[in-house]
Parts: structure tokens; C-alpha cells; sequence
């Protein structure tokens, strides 16, 4: 039921089938397929793990109803609202980031999309003002946009685009009703058409089933991306999901497992809710085949100390990748 690793590399991935096979590994199996997954990323990434941080640059009303987000004006909960910040501001988050030893820095906002010009300029002086003053990779998160838009913020210095799907397209009317799927494919396109490397995935314990888990996947593979964030479910009080149930350290492990092989030579870094979902196990999610992992905090929610982070992949004997200007 597990395949070798010499498969996963001459396929370039599992197929659906063999994603749903594994799903239903007992946990006495789980060794062998962590045996693989550690494989499989070091053949592609090395020992070297990817630490990206955000700045949330602007805060809350947003008018989608994404059923988890803790930032959508149709839900009330405890998170502070504010316009975008400036650009010096920005930047001076991005240089603190770099002393953690971060590759690359995203600027994100609430929204469907940048709204306005003035924004939208404001941004690109943030990521020029990145650019110029730190070796960091330039990454944003400002919902969906043109690709003059994406065009333009790439002159500026933008070297990724970060655009979640969420979940699949069979599921997203149970999170999402705002917008529709393809407003999200559209995005992700028009970032790879402006040139752009990609950054999409998307979250998981919001009600999917291991199918449309491996739809997700599957849709990431077909689209092309270059990275793909895994975010697990962190309860926010106020949102219709407030009160589910986390996922377990298991199933969290074996969602990084089946991303990794499914698409094996993409970078797979794991963000939001590893605290709360994961606790202990948090160290395993390289063996389950992660190469990447987000650092000194989330939009709403703080993580666990950098320090802290930071020693544990030491202890495994992994090392930070170091920033690279591009």
C-alpha cells in the first residue's frame, strides 16, 4: 500500500487512488510511511527548511464569509481592525523578520482585493523598500487581483504571489459564498501569467473529507504552483467555526504526507494552527515530509516563541535556509 520511493520519483507523485489509500493507514504504518516521506523531501530539498513570516498590514472587515476567518465583517470576534499600514512600517516589520533568519516575507490584507489605487501604490513601496534594504524573498497576500495589477507589483520587486484556495472546489460552498472557485483559479493563473512564483494551499479540519483533501491537492498539482502552505483549523469564537474539534496530531501528519507526495518536488510549508493541532508532535512534521514552516506568529493569532522554532530544527540536525536577493 505504501509505494517506494523510486515510484514517487519516476511518476512524478501519487495518483488520487494511492493518496486515498494511504488516508487509511493504521497508525502502526504510519512509521514506514514517514520513512518515505522523509525521503522524498530530502531527494528534492535537502536538509535545509524554509522560514517565511507575514505582516498583517491590514486588519478585519473584510466582505467575504469565509466560515473560519476571525477578519470578515460578518462575524463578530475580538480582532482589531485597522487600514493598511504604512510603507516604512512594513519594511521595519520585514527587517525585524530577517533578524530570525526568515527567506521570505509576505504582506498581507483583508479584503476580496486591493480596492483602491492608493493602496495598491502604497504596497508596491512597501515590497520596493523590501527589495532594497533586505536580501528577503517579496511575497503578498492582497486577495484577488488583476494581472496588471500583479504586473505592476512585480516591476516594484514582488518575486511571489500567496493565494489560498482553502479547500477544494467541491467544498468550498461549505466554507465560502461570497465568490465563487474560480475567482480563486483566476487568481493563482494570473499570478503565474504576470510571471510570478505561486504560494497557494489552503486550510484543513473545517468539515473536508480525505477525498476533497486529495481533490485540493490534485487541483495544486494540475495549477502548477511553486509552494503550497498547509493551515490547520484554529477555532476563532465568533465564526460559524468556532466550535469544531481539532484535528489530531495524526491526521495533521498524514495531510503533510500525502501533499508531499502528491506533489513531490514542491515546497510544503506548514503555518497557521501547528500549535494547537499538532502540540507535541510538532517536530514530525518534517519526517511527514514538510521543508518550510512559518514563523513569529499568524494574521490573528500568535505561534509559539521564534526561539523556540528555531531550536528544533536545529535539533534534528536541519538547518535554516539562508535569504537569498533575488
Amino acid at each position: 500500500m505504501i509505494p517506494s520511493f523510486e515510484y514517487v520519483v519516476e511518476n512524478s507523485g501519487i495518483s488520487a487512488e494511492e493518496a486515498r489509500q494511504l488516508s487509511e493507514l493504521r497508525h502502526e504504518d504510519l512509521v514506514r510511511l514517514f520513512e518515505l516521506t522523509n525521503t522524498v523531501r530530502y531527494h528534492f530539498k535537502g536538509n535545509g527548511v524554509n522560514i517565511c513570516s507575514i505582516v498583517n498590514a491590514k486588519s478585519g472587515s473584510c466582505p467575504e464569509d469565509c466560515r473560519f476567518c476571525a477578519q470578515s465583517a460578518h462575524y463578530t470576534t475580538d480582532v482589531k481592525g485597522y487600514p493598511l499600514l504604512s510603507a516604512d512600517s512594513i519594511v521595519d516589520r520585514a527587517k525585524h523578520c530577517q533578524e530570525w533568519g526568515t527567506r521570505g516575507f509576505s504582506i498581507v490584507t483583508s479584503g476580496y482585493g486591493i480596492d483602491n489605487q492608493t493602496d495598491l501604490k502604497e504596497v508596491a513601496r512597501a515590497i520596493k523598500g523590501i527589495a532594497e534594504q533586505t536580501p528577503l524573498y517579496r511575497c503578498a497576500s492582497l486577495g484577488i487581483l488583476t494581472e496588471q495589477e500583479l504586473m505592476y507589483l512585480k516591476n516594484a520587486g514582488l518575486t511571489k504571489y500567496h493565494h489560498n484556495l482553502e479547500t477544494s472546489k467541491s467544498f468550498f460552498s461549505s466554507v465560502c459564498s461570497t465568490h465563487p472557485y474560480e475567482d480563486d483559479i483566476e487568481a493563482v493563473r494570473n499570478a503565474r501569467h504576470a510571471g510570478l512564483e505561486v504560494c497557494c494551499g489552503g486550510v484543513f479540519g473545517v468539515g473536508e473529507s480525505w477525498d476533497q483533501r486529495i481533490e485540493l491537492a490534485l487541483t495544486l498539482k494540475e495549477l502548477g504552483v511553486d509552494s503550497v502552505p498547509i493551515n490547520f483549523l484554529n477555532p476563532i469564537k465568533g465564526t460559524p467555526l468556532g466550535d469544531v474539534h481539532l484535528l489530531t496530531p495524526i491526521e495533521c501528519l498524514k495531510i503533510i504526507s500525502i501533499f508531499r507526495l502528491v506533489l513531490p518536488d514542491k515546497d510544503i510549508v506548514v503555518c497557521g494552527g501547528r500549535e494547537v493541532n499538532l502540540r507535541d508532535m510538532q517536530s514530525m512534521i518534517f519526517y511527514a515530509g514538510a521543508n518550510g514552516m512559518m514563523v513569529g506568529g499568524y494574521l490573528t493569532t500568535q505561534g509559539r516563541s521564534v526561539d523556540v522554532d528555531l531550536d528544533m530544527i536545529r535539533d534534528l540536525g536541519l538547518s535554516v535556509t539562508k535569504p537569498i536577493a533575488v
